[in-house]
């Protein structure tokens, strides 16, 4: 079942809500959209866990708006969504950009309703390099990745992509990413973009107070791996998983493993 709810006047956001049980709700990263999570939400519905899957704005079957492209705001909408669909007791799980969003969420609306945090190839505390972490993107990186989605977005995108998974996937699945990809707005993808190269939620970590999991891939590439000390420094109830065969896909590189943790968090 899908939902459309509306967040703020003239945007409504696209919500996949399928199963039953104690709510586990996603947040995809850039420039993707819920269906990333295909190869969890079924295992999740068998499981008796209700997936909620919430596209971000400006991206998959959302509404794509020109503004709104904030942690802040974003994190707002996911405040929309829970409070109209009445959840709690909520495991609330972010990948990549959505795993800055979620901690901004956890700060700035007191984790209403959640429970525990899954935190995914999480790009925080700060996507980028800064003088005492010198892994990752530079700003100056970033501004032309932006530059080049104005210029030419499909081959941009694929370019990211190749730097995604660890290990080459197949030309199949590969032409299905992308689609995620493009399904989004030009527009949503380079203001995110802005947003990652440019937010830190570095002073948003203390206040998370509930069982926090990081999920990352040792060999991640577009976030490094070293970004996971910083989270768990941050955040005291946390714990560090990572998967030796993975660069940023967890949830499709080590397919089996990620979900038999993820199961495994929800269940303790």
């Amino acid at each position: 079942m899908g939902h459309y709810i509306k967040v703020e006047k003239g945007v409504t956001l696209f919500v996949e809500d399928l199963g039953k049980g104690d709510p586990v709700v996603f947040i995809h990263g850039w420039p993707l959209n819920n269906e990333m999570f295909e190869y969890q939400k079924n295992q999740l519905i068998n499981k008796n866990y209700r997936y909620i899957g919430i596209d971000l704005r400006g991206f998959g079957k959302s509404d794509h708006p020109f503004n709104g492209y904030t942690y802040d705001r974003m994190a707002d909408d996911i405040r929309v969504v829970i409070t109209k669909l009445k959840l709690k007791k909520i495991t609330l799980a972010g990948f990549s950009m959505g795993g800055a969003i979620v901690i901004r969420y956890m700060a700035r609306h007191q984790g209403y309703k959640v429970k525990k945090l899954l935190l995914i190839s999480s790009a925080a505390p700060q996507f980028t390099k800064q003088p005492d972490f010198p892994y990752g993107f530079t700003k100056e990186e970033v501004t032309k990745l932006i530059k080049n989605i104005y210029q030419n977005r499909p081959k941009t995108l694929n370019e990211f992509g190749e730097r995604f998974f660890l290990d080459p996937i197949d030309d199949q699945f590969r032409m299905w990413f992308n689609d995620l990809c493009l399904s989004a707005s030009s527009h949503g993808t380079a203001f995110s973009a802005k947003a990652l190269r440019d937010e830190n939620v570095q002073n948003d970590l203390s206040k998370i107070k509930v069982p926090t999991a990081i999920f990352h891939g040792l060999q991640d590439d577009i976030v490094p791996y070293q970004r996971v000390f910083q989270l768990k420094d941050g955040i005291k109830n946390s714990d560090i998983t990572g998967f030796e065969q993975s660069g940023h896909g967890v949830f499709f590189e080590e397919l089996e493993k990620f979900n038999d943790e993820l199961f495994s968090f929800l269940k303790d």
